[in-house]
């Protein structure tokens, strides 16, 4: 179960028993413990880039010193969820190609850099001392008054002159200290409500500068639909290559085997042992010959590529063993390659379904493009009840869809009947060859 944040807590009875308060005082005790390092980074690189700069070298370092809040941003979006644990992913986009100068270039432009940087300098002069006074009077003041009675041991105990606790008041005896520890821990109970508020308002700030903004979030969405798109882009091209090598080496070979073997048949004794083995070894080879062929054409249908989706659906029709009725518009232009073979492969998984699960007599295929989509509906007279979830392909369809910015429907009420519907916004293709010089 997910924790709740710091903020959510604090209202609730029972957040003293809960890890919140600790949470909360780790999240200020490590901002006052960064702050002191972070400081000095900042304060030495400044320093040596405005000497060097005389001589040139320095402009340089001022640059990348005006990148030191990259890190920085990275470290306390993890820091965050201490307090918080809502993701706060980076805001920054990766580089469209490798390399350092990419990067850079990239992440100057960005504005998530520069309010890093804001966060950072932040961080190095305001925040941390804050944190360590907050830290000091909400941890360090109670847990002092505390280690009284340890502290009076270490003294040596009652006789020596006592000892001062957070150098307040003078414990001479064991019943002072023990008065004083008691007082301790219930004003660090009583602390740890406003340390937690605190905590959480310094989170609220580091969120509102390091995380990201609507923007950036939906460019990083695009960015993402552009790398899935790119990475179905090289698997249609790594299926087209597949099948190239099947269809012009691996068939073409078999093809050659079951002549050769036809030739010694014609050759070979008709009553002799060597006839009766060869004919087998013809068939073999034949069968063979045939599955390759299903093979390639399952990977990627000649059909589809040469005449188009809706002679590509009248193939898969006619080789489904439930009857298909198919209704495709005799003037469905070529569409975008990728949108043809996402319908062709998603009609093919449906009729597989319906053969298999659905207890169809019959099933229908209808496909139209109007208004910039192309809309494909399958649907069948079974008895319904389809659940993506059990398995039938349709959630690997729908994620090759989404990469085209389309759509799958399931509607299979028990009884039936289903109908899957799946549109995908598109274009004609645009005319080749002889047609684009007409």
């Amino acid at each position: 179960m997910q924790r709740d944040s710091v903020w959510a807590a604090l209202p609730r009875r029972d957040y003293l028993r809960g890890a919140a308060p600790w949470r909360a005082a780790a999240y200020v005790a490590g901002g006052a413990v960064l702050g002191i390092p972070l400081l000095g980074v900042l304060a030495a690189g400044l320093a040596t880039a405005v000497v060097l700069s005389i001589v040139a070298v320095g402009l340089p370092l001022l640059a990348l010193l005006a990148l030191a809040g990259v890190p920085m941003g990275a470290l306390e979006r993890r820091r965050l969820r201490l307090v918080d644990p809502a993701p706060a992913p980076t805001p920054h986009l990766p580089p469209s190609t490798p390399g350092l100068t990419a990067w850079l270039r990239l992440r100057a432009r960005e504005q998530a850099t520069w309010r890093e940087l804001a966060y950072t300098v932040l961080m190095a002069f305001v925040l941390w001392p804050l944190d360590l006074a907050v830290a000091a009077c909400t941890l360090a003041l109670p847990l002092l008054l505390a280690a009284a009675p340890a502290h009076l041991a270490l003294a040596g105990g009652p006789g020596n002159g006592g000892v001062r606790p957070a150098k307040l008041w003078l414990v001479e005896g064991y019943p002072a200290a023990c008065g004083t520890a008691a007082l301790g821990l219930a004003l660090l109970l009583v602390l740890l409500y406003p340390l937690g508020a605190y905590a959480a308002a310094r989170a609220a700030l580091a969120r509102l500068l390091l995380a990201p903004r609507e923007a950036e979030t939906q460019a990083r969405l695009a960015d993402v639909t552009r790398s899935r798109a790119r990475l179905v882009t090289a698997f249609e091209a790594e299926r087209r290559r597949i099948e190239r090598d099947l269809h012009d080496g691996a068939q073409q070979r078999l093809v050659a085997l079951s002549m050769t073997l036809g030739l010694a048949r014609l050759d070979a004794d008709p009553e002799g042992p060597l006839a009766a083995r060869l004919a087998t070894a013809h068939t073999e080879a034949d069968a063979v010959l045939a599955e390759l062929r299903e093979l390639i054409r399952g990977i990627h249908p000649q059909v589809l590529a040469d005449y188009g989706l809706p002679a590509a659906v009248e193939d898969a029709a006619d080789r489904s063993a439930v009857p298909v009725d198919v209704d495709v518009d005799a003037d469905l232009p070529r569409l975008p390659e990728p949108v043809e073979s996402a319908a062709y492969f998603a009609v093919r998984e449906a009729l597989a379904n319906v053969a298999r699960h659905s207890g169809a007599t019959r099933a229908e295929v209808r496909a139209r493009h109007a208004e910039g989509a192309l809309r494909l509906t399958v649907r069948d007279d079974g008895t319904g009840g389809a659940d993506p979830a059990r398995g039938t392909g349709l959630t690997g369809l729908a994620d090759r869809l989404a990469v085209l910015d389309g759509t799958l429907t399931l509607t299979s009420p028990p009884g039936g009947p289903t109908v899957l519907t799946l549109e995908i916004p598109c274009s004609p293709r645009p005319p080749s060859g002889p047609e684009a010089t007409a």
